[in-house]
């Protein structure tokens, strides 16, 4: 049996609206380095594959007093957490639309270094007029108001700018050969500069020369992540991702969605030409709420749902899932035969349903020999099966 892959997205109290209500909760201490490094030596006492990071240029409620509102930044947090782990992926999430890529190339090479390899960064698009009245940069976006829907050619162009801020990294990040660093004391070469690289982009949204002022990441290229809903940024997961995100509800929509994906990245990969064959990693988003007591979970989730004034279930964008470990780990492997390499699970509440993930499902599925007993490989791509891509400014100066 092919092993899964796990990974946890953490957010907050949890991913239920009335988590941080919960007398396990820790609401006074989202915003200290504390809880999050707690809630990360967890998910690595679990031997899982990654946890991203939940971030957003807008607070999460500007109208209700009853949610969690506010975030630390990302980016920052998983630089954190880098110190307190040895080797669980850090995969913290990043708005394309409003950042601009040198910057982030930088962050997230940065933490790849400090991470020795087991960094990445999920990408996000924004459509949401209240983001873009932040920057003042995309006119056209603020323009709408809150819940109404962009023109599709607007759309398209938000991705279109999405994927070319992917390529600017990518781009950055090579811009340092492997061995551009000499430091040889005797001769005085600190660095062999011609195999550093401008990367010379220009689009229709950023002109770029480079090189990056940070040499190559441990991995080469740290793997890049991203959520896919829709047609349109399942294209985009193809044609810009190591690693996406999708959110079935069944074994059946499971299969159709990897089927979509996948069909785009036949149409166009992602990488170009002589990096090698790049594997697309996909994961099947979840929310979770586990109880090893048949209906508990069920139980749990309804009176969270009575706090909260809604059910999860109708505001979800994932499915939500009530039940055991072993269900759960029935579920995992039903999807992984419809064609999922494993799980992304979201945590209702925590750290109530992270620890029931790592001392539930994670040895259940061990026990059927579907997930690892120990970590191996020391990056995060090994770990994901990705190749560590060859430099594409050292394969030009080779032909």
């Amino acid at each position: 049996m092919k092993p899964l892959h796990l990974a946890v997205a953490l957010d907050g109290a949890g991913w239920h609206p009335a988590a941080w209500r919960e007398p396990t909760a820790r609401p006074s201490d989202l915003s200290t380095a504390r809880y999050w490094v707690d809630l990360v030596r967890e998910a690595e006492a679990g031997l899982l594959d990654l946890v991203t990071l939940e971030d957003a240029l807008r607070v999460q409620s500007a109208d209700r007093t009853d949610l969690v509102v506010g975030r630390l930044d990302a980016v920052l947090v998983a630089a954190r957490l880098a110190l307190v782990t040895r080797h669980i992926g850090l995969v913290p999430s990043a708005t394309a639309t409003h950042t601009e890529p040198f910057h982030l190339s930088k962050a997230v090479a940065t933490l790849d270094h400090a991470s020795r390899g087991r960094a990445g960064v999920r990408v996000q698009v924004s459509l949401r007029p209240e983001e873009a009245a932040q920057f003042g940069r995309r006119p056209e976006l603020a323009a709408l108001t809150p819940g109404q829907a962009p023109e599709p050619p607007l759309v398209e162009d938000v991705f279109d700018e999405g994927r070319d801020w992917v390529e600017v990294l990518r781009r950055l990040w090579d811009s340092w050969e492997d061995d551009a660093e000499i430091r040889d004391v005797a001769t005085g070469r600190f660095v062999d500069v011609a195999k550093l690289h401008t990367v010379d982009f220009t689009g229709p949204h950023f002109s770029v020369r480079g090189p990056s002022t940070t040499q190559r990441p441990p991995q080469g290229q740290p793997v890049v992540a991203a959520l896919s809903h829709v047609p349109v940024a399942h294209r985009f997961v193809a044609r810009a991702a190591d690693l996406g995100f999708l959110t079935p509800h069944d074994d059946d929509d499971a299969r159709r969605l990897v089927a979509a994906v996948r069909a785009e990245r036949e149409v166009q990969p992602a990488w170009p030409d002589g990096a090698g064959d790049q594997p697309l990693r996909l994961l099947g988003d979840v929310v979770v709420v586990l109880d090893e007591r048949p209906g508990a979970a069920a139980e749990r989730l309804a009176r969270l749902d009575e706090a909260a004034g809604t059910p999860l279930a109708r505001t979800s964008d994932a499915l939500v899932f009530a039940g055991t470990p072993g269900e759960l780990a029935d579920l995992a492997l039903g999807w992984q035969e419809a064609g999922l390499d494993g799980l992304r699970l979201r945590p209702a509440v925590l750290p109530d349903d992270l620890v029931a993930i790592t001392r539930g499902l994670v040895p259940e599925l061990q026990r059927r020999g579907a997930f690892r007993l120990a970590y191996a490989e020391t990056t995060l791509r090994e770990r994901l099966g990705l190749p560590r891509p060859a430099n594409r400014y050292a394969l030009e100066a080779a032909r």
